[in-house]
C-alpha cells in the first residue's frame, strides 16, 4: 500500500509517457479523482505520450477533461521543473511510465520533459510517484486501443530498472493505477 500524503492535496502534476499498458485504467482513475475531489491537475505529455493518447482515442478527451494541458517541446519547455521543485504542486505523478522513461531516470538522463521534471523535482521536497509498466517478471495482460486483450512478456532489464527506481531518493513506485486513490486518502473502487 502507498503511504497517504499527509496534507490536503490541491494541485497535482501528472506526466504521461508513451505506454498503452495501464493507460485506460490510469486515465479513468484521474478523471474520477478530478470529478470527486476537484483537485487541480496539470497534465503534461512526452512526445510519445501524445502518440499513445491519439492511438487510444483519448487525445480530444484529455484536452477537454484536463484543460491545464501541456506537450513536450523540449527537456525544459514548457517550464514545469521550477514549480515542482518549489512545491507549487503537491506531488508529481508519472503514470504510466515506459521502460524507456524508467531507464533514463535510473541512469540520470534528463533529456525529455518528463525525465527532466523527475530529475529536477527529486532535488526538492515535492514527492514523486511513478507507475512503471514493467514491474513484474513474467507476462502481463493488457488491452489494445480496440479493447482486445493480449499478453506482454517483461524483459529482465526493464524489471531490474524498475527495482532500481524504487530505491531512488524522493521516488515512490505505484503498483497499479488504483494506488493513486491512496495518495489522496480515498477508498479504491471495486475493480
Amino acid at each position: 500500500m502507498v503511504e497517504v500524503v499527509a496534507k490536503k492535496i490541491k494541485r497535482i502534476a501528472w506526466a504521461i509517457t508513451g505506454s498503452g499498458d495501464q493507460m485506460i485504467e490510469t486515465y479513468n482513475t484521474m478523471v474520477d479523482l478530478k470529478k470527486r475531489t476537484g483537485v487541480e491537475t496539470m497534465v503534461f505529455l512526452s512526445r510519445e505520450g501524445e502518440t499513445v493518447m491519439k492511438w487510444y482515442h483519448l487525445w480530444d478527451k484529455i484536452q477537454k477533461d484536463f484543460p491545464n494541458f501541456k506537450t513536450d517541446a523540449g527537456p525544459n519547455s514548457p517550464f514545469i521543473a521550477g514549480p515542482l521543485q518549489m512545491g507549487y504542486y503537491d506531488f508529481l505523478l508519472v503514470a504510466p511510465a515506459t521502460a524507456n522513461t524508467v531507464a533514463k531516470i535510473v541512469h540520470g538522463i534528463a533529456d525529455t520533459l518528463v525525465t527532466n521534471a523527475v530529475s529536477q523535482t527529486a532535488k526538492g521536497s515535492t514527492p514523486i510517484y511513478i507507475l512503471p509498466v514493467d514491474q513484474k517478471r513474467g507476462t502481463v495482460k493488457t488491452s489494445a486501443p480496440t479493447g482486445r486483450t493480449f499478453e506482454l512478456t517483461m524483459r529482465e532489464v526493464d524489471v531490474s530498472n524498475s527495482e532500481k527506481l524504487a530505491r531512488m531518493e524522493n521516488i515512490t513506485l505505484l503498483k497499479s493505477p488504483y494506488d493513486i486513490y491512496d495518495l489522496l486518502g480515498m477508498e479504491k473502487p471495486e475493480v
